[in-house]
């Protein structure tokens, strides 16, 4: 099973959302603010990508985050960060098996999904 997480108003979710119906591929949607974010999970995403790529600093969270937090964030603040706020993750994680990306495109899901 397909599982698509994020946030329902963020446009890149809408995309992927649209992409997965137009090509009738099965997902499921796990809303990050309804469904929350599981600690044992996102250790596995950041064993398998790394916090890295998971961590958003382009978004209006990591904004408002204080300088200090920012300018020495780690690992383990990383992830304290992304289960307080899970909005901070890039978007969207497709979860599909073995298989995990982060972000949209339309080529990448192509290759990845057929």
């Amino acid at each position: 099973m397909i599982t698509l997480y994020g946030i329902p108003n963020c446009d890149k979710i809408r995309r992927a959302r649209k992409w997965l119906s137009d090509h009738n591929i099965d997902y499921r949607f796990h809303d990050f603010r309804k469904d929350g974010l599981n600690e044992k999970q996102l250790k596995q995403w950041i064993k398998q990508i790394g916090w890295e790529i998971l961590l958003n600093k382009r978004g209006m969270t990591w904004r408002k985050l204080d300088d200090e937090t920012k300018n020495n964030i780690d690992e383990k603040s990383a992830m304290k960060i992304m289960l307080d706020n899970p909005a901070i993750i890039k978007r969207p994680v497709l979860e599909a098996g073995k298989i995990l990306e982060v972000g949209f495109d339309e080529d990448r899901y192509r290759e990845l999904l057929g």
